[in-house]
Order: structure tokens, then sequence, then C-alpha cells
């Protein structure tokens, strides 16, 4: 029953953005995407910069094609192999560079005026991403996430003053 739920509120998410596919954002609607990397190399425990495994070489390609119809305006990664890796194939499919951030020095209202009325996807890590989408919010909504969870996309959607924040589970 709740696979039949979940699979019935993907198809929903889907056709929403199916339905807009060629049309740009409003300009009082500003739509963030939150991603952490996908699934790292592990075989060499002491690097702190890790690439994709061939499972999150094949997750990456499958971000991008989640999101070919959403009209990214723009992409950030943190300065990291595995992030840049996961942003990659969406920019590529999209013709736009990847803006690097580093989460600690991101001034959140400098960084909500920059993309006010666009739709940006941010690809971080299990800290990081949920710590941005409660910086974004103003408040914390979202704890660190599990080490193996490579699956969740936030969307926080601002429109016209009004906040909409989604947790979904992806699955390829």
């Amino acid at each position: 029953m709740r696979a039949r739920y979940i699979l019935l509120l993907l198809i929903c998410f889907q056709v929403s953005f199916s339905q807009s596919q060629n049309k740009e954002i409003k300009a009082d609607e500003t739509i963030y995407y939150f991603i952490r990397h996908a699934e790292k190399d592990k075989s060499s425990p002491e690097n702190r910069n890790p690439k994709l495994s061939k499972k999150g070489q094949l997750r990456a390609l499958n971000w991008a094609y989640f999101f070919r119809e959403i009209p990214l305006v723009t992409i950030y990664s943190t300065n990291y192999i595995r992030t840049i890796t996961t942003a990659e194939p969406v920019a590529g499919d999209k013709n736009l560079p990847i803006t690097i951030y580093t989460p600690k020095e991101v001034n959140i209202n400098s960084f909500k005026k920059k993309n006010y009325g666009k739709s940006v996807l941010i690809v971080g890590h299990s800290n990081t991403t949920p710590e941005f989408v409660n910086a974004i919010l103003g408040f914390e909504k979202f704890k660190k996430m599990k080490d193996n969870d490579n699956s969740s996309l936030f969307i926080i959607k601002e429109i016209k003053g009004d906040v909409i924040v989604e947790r979904l589970s992806i699955s390829f």
C-alpha cells in the first residue's frame, strides 16, 4: 500500500513538472532543488575527496534525466569531485556551468536575493544539504542525512511570499 502511495505521489510530482516543461518560472517564483552527491567510491576510506562509484555515476546520469524538463537556471556544487561529478550530467544536459560554493561562506540573504525568481539546483553533502535547506527556510526542519541516503530531493518553492517545502526519495 505504501509503495503504491509513493508511486502515485511521484507520478503526480512528475506530471506537474511535465505540464510546465517549456515554461520559465514566474518572476515571483523561486524554486530550490537540493540533492546530496551520488554514491561515492569507498574503496579507500582515507581518501577525503573520492570519485563516484559506478552506482553513483549511474545515479548522476539519472538525476540529469530527472531534471531534463525542469527549467534550471543555475547549478551549484561544493568543490569536491563527488559533488561536481554528480552535477556534471545535469549541467551538460542544460548547457549550464557549475558554480562552486563553500557552505560555510554562503550568505543566505545574498544567495536568496541572487536567485530570486529562478530555479536552481544545489548539490551538497549529508550534513551541508539539510543545513542549507534549513538556512533557506529560516528554521531547523531537517537533520543530517544518513550516510547511505543519496536519493533525497529537497524542494523549496517560494511563491508570492508563501513557502512550500518537500523532501522526496527518488529511486532510480
